[in-house]
């Protein structure tokens, strides 16, 4: 996970439910892209640029690309921490995120998602992230 201080980083902390597991009580692979998309709510939350603010200010912005790397899986009832941290914005929305143990801190899960801007009104992808984007992000860097 890139190491950065300018960058925006949250955390999401999360007890894996029985529902997420399969029969042998191990999280379906499926589900890690469940736990990003939990931390990438938080961080975008924290900007003040969630989905409603997006969908208000115009813009969709889509899943284009999206990779997990499993290093051991999750178990049922395993408590876990889910970081996300906003690597790139000027062009697109590039998020990696970490997925650790609670109790050991033990690295579970890596991956990445990249999101670009849609304007609703022209259904048009934009090659640069949208003005409002860089306002909000403007007070957290």
């Amino acid at each position: 996970m890139t190491n950065k201080n300018s960058f925006i980083s949250a955390a999401a902390e999360l007890e894996v439910p029985f529902f997420d597991t399969d029969a042998m009580g191990i999280v379906w692979h499926g589900n890690y892209i469940k736990y990003f998309e939990i931390a990438r709510c938080v961080l975008l939350e924290k900007i003040n640029y969630g989905y409603l603010e997006m969908k208000a200010s115009g813009y969709a912005w889509p899943i284009v690309d999206i990779r997990a790397k499993y290093v051991k899986p999750l178990k049922f009832k395993q408590k876990i921490i889910i970081e996300a941290v906003l690597v790139e914005y000027e062009n697109r929305l590039k998020i990696e995120y970490l997925i650790k143990d609670k109790n050991t801190q033990e690295k579970i899960t890596t991956g990445y998602s990249v999101q670009v801007a849609i304007d609703m009104k022209t259904l048009e992808m934009c090659f640069a992230s949208p003005d409002i984007l860089l306002e909000k992000l403007k007070g957290a860097l």
